[in-house]
């Protein structure tokens, strides 16, 4: 468990505020971050924090679900095209698979993800997907 416990602790800056990057030669924005760009080839990159909005590119439902998540199904699982550019892939929530829709503005929150361990194992959190709310100006 140790081993996971790091592993979750560096990646935390991606999962709770999706960190990525973009090249400082060409301006080219990544997520998950890169350390070669594929467009130029640069080597030198900034962290970008990625505003979290965009809208449903594609999505699923799962009804038989890999090990570990089994017990979520049935989830949808979305590629969301982030305003910024880059696409992620991710579950999503607080929404039935009916009102999905190609196209439809989407927003990133923090959830939990799954548990490790069993009921006193490690609890992993990361971002997911919901349809955006609307804000009053």
């Amino acid at each position: 468990m140790a081993e996971n416990l790091a592993t979750h602790w560096r990646l935390r800056a991606q999962r709770y505020q999706l960190v990525g990057s973009v090249c400082s030669k060409c301006a080219a924005k990544y997520f998950p971050p890169r350390q070669v760009c594929p467009k130029c080839r640069g080597t030198e990159f900034e962290p970008l924090r990625f505003s979290g909005n965009g809208e449903l590119y594609s999505f699923t439902t799962l009804r038989s679900a890999p090990a570990g998540f089994e017990s979520y199904t049935p989830y949808s699982v979305g590629m969301v095209k982030l305003d910024e550019g880059p696409l992620v892939e991710a579950m999503l929530t607080d929404v039935n698979e009916d009102e999905l829709a190609i196209g439809m503005r989407m927003e990133m929150v923090t959830r939990k993800i799954r548990e490790e361990d069993g009921e006193r194992g490690l609890l992993i959190y990361g971002y997911k997907f919901r349809p955006a709310q609307s804000r009053a100006p």
